[in-house]
């Protein structure tokens, strides 16, 4: 549910004119039909990102008391339309994981911007402590350059909501953009209430080929799925520091891209998770299904619980209002702008 109470800003950004400001915004963007829709499609949970800066004031951190109310009553009634929550914090101080992509983050190397974290999360553990349905998600999508740094960092973080929230469980993800490959790096944490969490967008160079975020060339040609990319010529790589992923992609590479946090689940007997993936609304369509087909698949196989990235517009939604770019996409030809062939095939699961 990215959009509604984090990255406002893209919202903002793709309708200037429309955007009613972020109070009525969040009254507006998501709500109770939308949480019914999505649990009669048979999904058990929703995802709820919040971006800190909407929530407490910069500085200070003291809490947006408007805002906060009206998290409760998202929360009150996600739960109420029988869906559990994983309140997961996407933005927090010292890291933005769009800006990671990019250059490293504060957040690693700064001890004030950890505590700051820590508060942040403190009052919101505190907040939802009774709330038996609410998991936790510690970060979304560290970014740090050594992976071993975030695996210390994570610790800090965990307990601080583990102190405020002790019968909730937390979401714990790996480094680099929550790569399950960087599971090979991650320790599990002395709790026995965690789940463990990927992302997958792999190859990123075909999820993402075209989007209008990423300037780099070589994420502007056109991919088929299956496919056999070209490796980037030298002044085609850019400075982004996501893996540029070329060669030959099938569902059988695509599989073994998360075979690390697999094996994390085998070794150390707990749950882990997918819970972001999607491919970019602009790709050719056929490719864009026949890769989220191969995707779910393999989740399936595994036995891997997941949640789609994203739930309405932020250029993956299952949902498109707004958006002038994909105006005129044919899977957004009705009333609802809901993508109904996508919709049912992550419902099968």
């Amino acid at each position: 549910m990215g959009g509604w109470f984090s990255q406002v800003d893209c919202i903002q950004e793709k309708d200037p004119v429309g955007f009613p400001g972020i109070i009525q915004h969040i009254k507006t963007f998501i709500g109770e039909a939308d949480f019914k829709r999505i649990r009669g499609a048979g999904f058990n949970h929703v995802r709820l990102p919040v971006d800190y800066f909407n929530l407490f004031e910069e500085g200070s951190l003291k809490p947006k008391d408007e805002v906060f109310a009206l998290l409760d009553k998202a929360i009150k009634e996600i739960q109420e339309s029988d869906l559990d929550v994983i309140l997961d914090l996407h933005k927090c101080p010292g890291h933005d994981f769009h800006l990671g992509c990019s250059q490293e983050q504060p957040f690693f190397v700064s001890a004030d911007a950890r505590k700051d974290t820590a508060k942040v999360w403190s009052f919101m553990a505190e907040r939802y402590s009774s709330e038996s349905r609410v998991m936790m998600e510690l970060l979304n999508e560290p970014a740090a350059a050594d992976s071993l740094v975030w695996d210390k960092v994570k610790d800090e973080i965990f307990w601080a909501i583990r102190k405020h929230a002790p019968k909730n469980t937390i979401v714990v993800g790996s480094n680099k953009w929550n790569s399950a490959r960087e599971f090979k790096y991650l320790t599990p944490m002395d709790d026995d209430n965690a789940i463990y969490s990927f992302h997958t967008y792999t190859p990123v160079t075909f999820t993402h080929q075209h989007a209008a975020w990423i300037g780099d060339p070589f994420f502007h040609i056109d991919r088929p799925w299956p496919g056999d990319y070209a490796a980037p010529a030298p002044d085609e790589s850019g400075k982004t520091r996501l893996d540029v992923e070329y060669g030959k992609w099938d569902k059988a590479r695509l599989q073994e891209s998360i075979q690390n946090a697999l094996d994390f689940r085998a070794k150390y007997d707990l749950p882990v998770a997918c819970n972001e993936f999607g491919v970019y609304v602009q790709v050719a369509r056929q490719y864009q299904l026949a890769w989220m087909r191969d995707f779910m698949e393999i989740l399936r196989d595994a036995d891997v619980g997941y949640s789609y990235w994203n739930y309405k517009n932020l250029d993956f939604g299952l949902v498109s209002k707004g958006e002038s770019l994909h105006e005129s996409l044919a899977q957004y030809n009705n009333p609802e702008r809901l993508d109904n062939e996508l919709m049912e095939l992550l419902s099968k699961g």
